[in-house]
């Protein structure tokens, strides 16, 4: 939600601004039949003023998903800036890249410049489901 709002700041200050979760932007690249095709998508996804790129972390990646989202974070490197969402802390990523070079690689650039906001409490989604059980289980007690 707060990558979102960043994005919908962007927009109201007459910025463009663009939304995809990293899976359909890897698959979106990565689908591209030939060399001209992916420098078009690649260029769809440089062209806004903020790319927002959610849930990065949820999918492991293979070798050429992580060379896409380099590429990606690579070209609008200093460029134009990138808002990232994951679940996942830095030490993390290992997991969901199949190499540390490629993951180190995408931190330096991703981190170079930038603000990291760290949220450790409860997922919103995970304390709502909670309040809805407590519900429940209040109307049963007759409380």
């Amino acid at each position: 939600m707060i990558g979102k709002n960043i994005a919908y700041a962007a927009l109201q200050k007459g910025y463009s601004a663009l939304y995809a979760p990293a899976s359909k932007i890897i698959a979106d690249i990565g689908g591209q039949e030939t060399a001209f095709l992916r420098e078009r998508r690649f260029h769809h996804y440089c062209r806004p003023a903020l790319l927002l790129v959610d849930e990065l972390g949820y999918l492991a990646y293979d070798n050429a998903a992580a060379d896409i989202l380099f590429q990606l974070v690579n070209r609008r490197y200093e460029q134009k800036p990138i808002v990232l969402t994951t679940n996942l802390a830095f030490r993390d990523w290992k997991d969901i890249f199949p190499n540390a070079a490629s993951a180190s690689a995408l931190i330096d650039r991703l981190t170079h410049h930038s603000h990291v906001v760290v949220i450790k409490e409860e997922s919103y989604r995970k304390h709502e489901a909670r309040q809805d059980r407590k519900g429940l289980t209040d109307e049963h007690d007759g409380s």
